[in-house]
């Protein structure tokens, strides 16, 4: 049997009509595709910086190895009217708790740095969820305060981790600033990298019980506040709910998400 399009419909339609049906269909079917590509792609990050019109920036301070610079830090933060945030280890604040409690009394923000600092992105959820209540029960004694923030050790995360500390009450931060002094960095290195690269809304990462860390900080402050820079807590500089984080990890309220 002969084949004759216009069994199908096919010729009484006008070229035009065929075209845009095809065409279409194509655009259907990309769209599907990049669909799925960013379904596979997706994925929960953390907070590494925010999006906002003002001069702010928050300093930040993981707290697992020595406290014997804790009253220095915080000298530096007062006279620069810094107010940070500091993510403590639950076993540091056991075996500091009048550092912790120091931190506190000074009006700076407490977060969980985990209990033992594993790599959390290696252990199980219900591993994860020990070493996050057993944090905040150390640093809860110590200063009376239940932290809201978590930082993972090393930075190292997963989704799952992600979604579980949400699912517990915590909002997961990271950093888009290094000050690297964990590397031992020179003062002077540290401060070219940290007031070269900063922001607004970055978020800056120190540690305690490093040995550049006292002599670079306050020339960074120094340097940024005459920028023009405020130094604020996370919680003040986050936004707690109606908002979106991009690929890099930058927190966009949804109101700005359209236009940036």
């Amino acid at each position: 049997m002969a084949f004759d399009i216009n069994d199908y419909g096919i010729g009484k339609r006008p070229l035009w009509a065929i075209f845009a049906s095809v065409l279409l269909l194509i655009v259907l079917a990309v769209f599907v595709l990049n669909c799925v590509a960013m379904g596979e792609g997706s994925r929960l990050l953390p907070i590494y910086s925010v999006e906002t019109d003002e001069k702010k920036t928050a300093v930040t301070f993981n707290c697992a190895w020595g406290a014997e610079d804790i009253p220095e830090i915080l000298a530096v933060l007062e006279k620069y009217e810094a107010k940070a945030t500091f993510f403590v280890l639950g076993q540091w604040a056991k075996e500091n708790p009048d550092a912790v409690k120091m931190i506190a009394e000074a009006g700076h923000e407490i977060g969980t740095h985990s209990n033992t600092h594993p790599d959390m992105a290696e252990i199980s959820m219900e591993k994860a969820r020990e070493e996050l209540l057993r944090s905040c029960e150390y640093i809860e004694k110590a200063c009376g305060i239940k932290p809201v923030l978590f930082r993972a050790p090393s930075g190292s995360y997963s989704g799952e981790l992600i979604k579980t500390a949400s699912e517990m009450g915590f909002m997961t931060i990271q950093w888009d600033i290094d000050s690297r002094d964990w590397k031992d960095k020179t003062a002077g290195e540290m401060v070219e990298s940290v007031t070269k690269n900063v922001g607004k809304g970055s978020i800056i990462l120190f540690h305690s019980g490093k040995e550049n860390t006292l002599e670079a900080l306050p020339q960074i402050l120094e340097i940024l506040k005459n920028g023009g820079y405020e130094f604020v807590k996370i919680s003040d500089m986050i936004y707690a709910e109606n908002y979106t984080i991009d690929h890099t990890g930058r927190q966009i309220p949804l109101g700005l998400s359209e236009g940036h």
